[in-house]
């Protein structure tokens, strides 16, 4: 199915509930998922939670970037593997978001060149990954409510 995508910057996700804490998730891309809450929290463990979908989303953001860039460099990828780490604050503390995320590249190809890796990695960071950009630059988020 190919991407749906808004040329205005603009982008819709439906959200529905499932029952418990299971939600379907429609994204534009039309694929889509159910997310969960683990048993201890009253989920029934059918999908990822959502930190651990937003953590998935760093690391395949940047992959995809570095990905990209190492191609339009020539660089022969022939494979590779992101371990992300995140500390959230114990049960208890709220809100539980991530206070630290420690991304962890693992790339092999042939003569790969370590300056090309470690500024393809630079530059998801700084200038394309758009979910990094996202959560360092705290956007303005509003809520509103429909009662049916």
């Amino acid at each position: 199915m190919p991407l749906r995508r808004d040329s205005t910057g603009e982008m819709n996700v439906s959200v529905e509930w499932k029952g418990g804490m299971a939600f379907q998730a429609d994204p534009p891309s039309g694929f889509g998922f159910t997310l969960d809450s683990h048993p201890d929290y009253g989920g029934q463990g059918l999908g990822p939670t959502p930190m651990e979908t937003l953590l998935a989303s760093i690391a395949a953001c940047s992959a995809m970037d570095v990905v990209s860039i190492l191609e339009k460099k020539r660089q022969e990828v022939t494979a590779y593997r992101i371990e992300a780490h995140a500390v959230r604050p114990p049960d208890g503390e709220y809100p539980r978001g991530f206070i630290e995320v420690e991304i962890v590249h693992h790339v092999s190809g042939v003569n790969l060149d370590p300056a090309a890796v470690e500024r393809a990695i630079e530059l998801s960071e700084t200038k394309y990954c758009s979910v990094l950009a996202t959560l360092k630059g705290s956007p303005k988020i509003t809520n509103r409510f429909v009662v049916a």
